[in-house]
């Protein structure tokens, strides 16, 4: 399946600040129809509603309160793409006091918000044609940084949902497309000290459209996430991608 973004309706989770912000605004750029800010406090995408007001409608969306996914779902039924960007870092190792706070916090925003929102807006993009689901899943999800332990624990929760959710999707024809960014400029990236090595939001954004147009159901968008997709492309073609198929 390949996806191309122009003429499309989308809605981002996560979308204005930082990497699910550009994603907005690459959409746009590349000729999307309509995008769906989704965000907690609809007011912090005022500028972004207020500067496309024919194209991007800014809705409140809470990972961690399943109604406001419910009711973004009535609203955006229109929608062909989501691309499910918001997530949470905490900084908790293994072995740190608040680990377990830690990790259920992160576990109810990277995991069961992904959940919450391909449940809700299956249907959707099964009745709009198929469409595309696109999930956010960092290098993280791969190996464990210690220093970010229950973070890592949930991309890992959330990468392996997205490999079953990729089949189910196949079945009503909708691609699903797993992003793995390494270091990324942004307040995440700043948070854990990721500074002097981050690369753009650009990078992550255009690697998603170009994947989506090439029917890839994996994107390593930047330098860092490079190196770690090369060594972890036999996996990922021979047993994951083709245990898809």
């Amino acid at each position: 399946m390949a996806f191309n973004v122009e003429g499309k309706v989308a809605l981002v989770t996560g979308a204005n600040r930082g990497i699910g912000k550009v994603i907005v605004e690459t959409l746009l750029a590349k000729g999307a129809a309509k995008v769906y800010a989704a965000v907690r406090d609809p007011a912090s995408a005022t500028k972004l509603a207020d500067g496309n007001p024919k194209r991007v409608v800014a809705i409140p969306v809470d990972l961690s309160q399943p109604e406001t996914i419910h009711a973004a779902a009535e609203v955006a039924g229109d929608v062909e793409l989501v691309i499910n960007n918001a997530g949470i870092l905490k900084t908790a190792s293994a072995l740190d006091a608040g680990a377990t706070d830690a990790l259920k916090s992160e576990f109810d925003v990277n995991v069961f918000g992904l959940l919450r929102i391909a449940q809700a807006f299956a249907p959707i993009l099964k009745k709009n044609g198929g469409g595309a689901f696109v999930q956010l899943n960092s290098v993280a999800s791969l190996r464990s940084f210690p220093p970010f332990a229950t973070y890592c624990a949930s991309k890992a929760a959330a990468y392996s949902l997205t490999q079953a959710l990729a089949a189910s999707f196949a079945e009503q024809g909708t691609q699903t497309l797993s992003v793995h960014p390494g270091p990324i400029a942004t307040d995440m990236g700043h948070d854990a000290g990721f500074d002097e090595i981050a690369e753009p939001p650009s990078v992550v954004a255009e690697g998603i459209v170009r994947a989506l147009a090439a029917g890839d159901r994996h994107v390593f968008p930047d330098s860092f996430a490079q190196q770690m997709g090369s060594a972890f492309d036999s996996f990922r073609v021979n047993v994951i991608e083709n245990a898809e198929a």
